[in-house]
């Protein structure tokens, strides 16, 4: 190579090496992003452009600058809503407003009247058990009953030679009363029934049904030395009253006129049989009175013995409440 040709090439090599350094020192005046790293500072600058323009519009081009200023505002906004010339920017705080009424009141509204806001005590005497219930909490009515159905049941009754008369109607408030109440003063023919007791006629047919056809039989099979049957004593038939005269619970039968306590049987001779716990009693008087329990279920919906629990350890409960299904409770 001669040395023109070399001179050239040198001098070819300054020119790129300039025009290099040249290339390389027009990237600073572009903004002061890239001062720490002239090449990323060219990547992050298109990076935030999509992120800003998801949520509003081509408006968000300066918003490098707005992110600050939405923070800003924030606060400042409801204070100070009256400045004139730098408002246009800030309706954006208005997209918070409208991010309030998203979980609006609208959307809380439909549940609320099922859980009873309009009347809060009504619904906490609802929400209840009925364990926790007073009578007047029950609000409970007295049951409507047809005038067929009673004139067929107390036609039943004098058939079987019940000694009874109608009663006015009861109604003692919540729900304590009988429509068509009875007083029944023989359980049969010659059987007294002592006190008189007042109850509903179904009440009463089944007491005269189980008396005719379980307990004065078994009374014959296991006493026949005592002779017959005189006298039922009751202890209570209609009360106004919750179950086991409990302060809170379900309303009794009793209150209903639907129940009656038997406490024990008097015969022509000998002691009267009180009822009382007899699981163990192996005498005839205890299988007479397992028996006569046993065969109430088949006249009454419910049975309690002495034998149930505490509440009934002097007395046979008997009532005729209807169930679903004809579901009946003896124990």
């Amino acid at each position: 190579m001669t040395e023109p040709d070399a001179l050239r090439t040198l001098s070819i090599l300054a020119i790129l090496a300039a025009t290099a350094f040249l290339t390389g020192a027009r990237l600073p005046p572009h903004g002061p992003l890239p001062q720490p790293r002239p090449d990323a500072g060219e990547m992050t600058a298109p990076a935030p452009l999509p992120d800003k323009t998801e949520p509003p519009a081509p408006v968000d081009v300066p918003a490098p600058q707005p992110k600050p200023d939405v923070k800003e505002p924030t606060t400042p906004a409801p204070d100070q809503p009256t400045a004139p010339p730098t408002e246009p920017t800030k309706p954006e705080p208005a997209k918070p407003e409208r991010a309030k009424p998203e979980p609006s009141e609208p959307v809380q509204g439909p549940p609320l009247p099922p859980g009873g806001v309009s009347s809060p005590q009504t619904p906490v005497e609802e929400n209840k058990p009925p364990a926790e219930q007073t009578l007047e909490e029950q609000h409970l009515t007295i049951e409507p009953e047809s005038d067929a159905e009673h004139a067929e049941c107390t036609a039943a009754l004098q058939a079987l030679g019940v000694i009874f008369k109608e009663a006015p109607r009861i109604d003692d408030g919540n729900g304590c009363g009988i429509d068509k109440p009875i007083t029944v003063s023989e359980a049969l023919p010659g059987i007294k029934l002592k006190p008189e007791a007042t109850m509903r006629c179904p009440a009463a047919l089944a007491l005269a049904r189980w008396m005719k056809e379980s307990v004065i039989p078994a009374a014959s099979a296991a006493l026949p030395e005592q002779g017959r049957i005189t006298t039922v004593n009751q202890a209570t038939s209609y009360m106004c009253r919750l179950r086991n005269s409990a302060e809170t619970g379900k309303i009794s039968e009793h209150a209903r006129g639907n129940a009656i306590d038997i406490t024990s049987f008097h015969f022509e001779k000998g002691e009267d049989v009180a009822v009382r716990s007899r699981r163990e009693d192996p005498t005839l008087t205890g299988a007479f009175q397992r028996t006569v329990s046993a065969a109430g279920c088949l006249y009454f919906t419910t049975v309690l013995d002495p034998e149930s629990d505490a509440a009934h350890e002097t007395h046979f409960h008997l009532d005729v409440i209807e169930r679903k299904g004809g579901y009946r409770y003896c124990h």
